[in-house]
């Protein structure tokens, strides 16, 4: 038997969109993921992004992030851009604006432009950023509202980490050059026991006011050239500790994601998505 679906990149990012009816109800979507997302020997990707129409009464659609791992995201930046992406390649949706369900929130989509079927760029009003201690979560010994330089020690070395949850936890590592060991070191503080639901991982170095570069360990997915969870999370993080304004480009090895951090407390993130192929999984 076989499940169709389409690979989307966002910057590099890759998700494997499929819709949720083509699933056969006996295949588990934790089994699903091990095995299309493997790179040697499935289809290969960053994660799975399972989309489903709704009611329409608070969203239009409802996405499931799905990590390579089988572990289920709570939001994805990248992912749900992706899936959003397929909905318009597919033509299950004409509007400029789309309403995508998560398990963080209804997210909003904004159409700005198609250079071509397939590659669409959008803006995303993706919610507000939380930064106290319950909210990233860390397991600090008492509440902090904001975890800001929070020390951590792995592998015989202390970071200061600042956290912030916008839909999955990330934990931001300030630097002023990117260690040779960073990805050691984002795998170990990953599965730290400070952070008790895991964390993305996102070493940052501030470039200018206006302008901020990362690498980025993904929660689940390992290294990753680029994540609109880790971007916002770490734009937010500039922005909150006054290392930038509130408007941000945020450089990766994907690509530059624009940021902005309204007044009104919601993220705006701007991105593209590209059609890489679709194709059938046998199983």
């Amino acid at each position: 038997m076989s499940i169709p679906f389409c690979k989307f990149h966002g910057f590099g990012n890759d998700y494997i969109v499929i819709e949720r009816d083509r699933i056969p109800t006996e295949l588990d979507q934790v089994d699903l993921a091990l095995g299309i997302c493997q790179r040697h020997t499935g289809v290969g990707s960053d994660g799975i992004a399972i989309v489903e129409r709704i009611d329409g009464s608070d969203a239009d659609f409802f996405c499931e992030i799905v990590n390579p791992d089988g572990s289920v995201a709570g939001f994805s930046g990248n992912g749900t851009r992706c899936a959003v992406s397929y909905i318009y390649y597919k033509d299950l949706w004409q509007e400029p604006k789309l309403r995508l369900k998560t398990r963080s929130g209804v997210k909003r989509f904004r159409l700005i432009e198609e250079r071509s079927p397939g590659h669409y760029w959008f803006e995303a009003e993706i919610g507000k950023p939380r930064f106290s201690s319950v909210d990233v979560p860390v397991a600090s010994e008492e509440l902090l509202e904001t975890v800001v330089d929070f020390p951590v020690q792995v592998n015989g070395r202390q970071f200061l980490v600042s956290g912030v949850n916008v839909g999955n936890p990330v934990a931001c590592v300030l630097v002023e050059e990117f260690d040779p060991m960073w990805r050691v070191y984002g795998r170990a503080l990953e599965q730290h026991p400070v952070f008790p639901q895991r964390a993305n991982i996102v070493f940052v170095k501030v470039i200018d006011r206006e302008n901020i570069e990362l690498k980025i360990w993904e929660r689940g997915a390992g290294e990753t050239s680029s994540s609109g969870t880790c971007v916002s999370g770490a734009a937010s993080l500039s922005a909150l500790t006054g290392r930038t304004g509130r408007k941000v480009s945020v450089h990766t090895e994907g690509g530059t994601s624009e940021f902005v951090w309204r007044e009104d407390d919601e993220m705006l993130l701007t991105g593209r998505a590209d059609l890489a192929f679709c194709g059938e999984w046998s199983y």
